[in-house]
């Protein structure tokens, strides 16, 4: 006569729900939605060898000579970016002629039709702004090519998505 402990039988079911389940987990979280990071490609460094000055709308020319023109201020560096920065942060569309966004870290960038992240770069030889318009750049690095002044870590971005 053959006995059967039922302890025994207990056990065993126990460990093969325990085994299964636990084999299901990879299953089950490789189906999960994800988060939407994971889709977004790495951002693109767009400044070696390239700038934005085919990207930025047409600049005020200076005027030559001794004449009652308009006054002009070359904007580069910090305040060059953030003058970028604050023509396109309510732009519609996307990519170059698009909306810019702020980082944490103070840099500036835009997000083409992939949702790829494009650091902008002001171009080296500056942005020519009329004085009036510029004023509100004198305290950042670059306004009228000045190497001290505040960069542009610090100031926040309300609507940048994540990179």
């Amino acid at each position: 006569m053959i006995t059967i402990y039922k302890e025994r039988k207990i056990v065993s079911r126990l460990f093969a729900v325990l085994l299964s389940a636990l084999l299901m987990v990879p299953l089950l979280s490789s189906c999960g939605g994800g988060s939407q990071k994971a889709n977004v490609p790495p951002p693109v460094d767009d400044s070696v060898g390239r700038t934005v000055s085919d990207r930025t709308t047409k600049q005020p020319e200076a005027k030559k000579g001794l004449g009652t023109g308009q006054k002009v201020a070359l904007l580069a560096g910090a305040a060059g970016l953030y003058y970028l920065y604050n023509q396109h942060k309510n732009a519609s569309q996307e990519g170059a002629q698009g909306k810019y966004y702020l980082s944490k870290n103070g840099r500036v960038y835009y997000r083409d039709a992939e949702k790829r992240a494009h650091w902008v770069t002001p171009p080296a030889e500056g942005i020519r702004v009329p004085e009036s318009e510029a004023q509100k750049y004198r305290e950042f690095q670059g306004y009228n090519r000045s190497t001290t002044g505040r960069d542009l870590t610090g100031i926040t971005s309300s609507a940048a998505p994540a990179l």
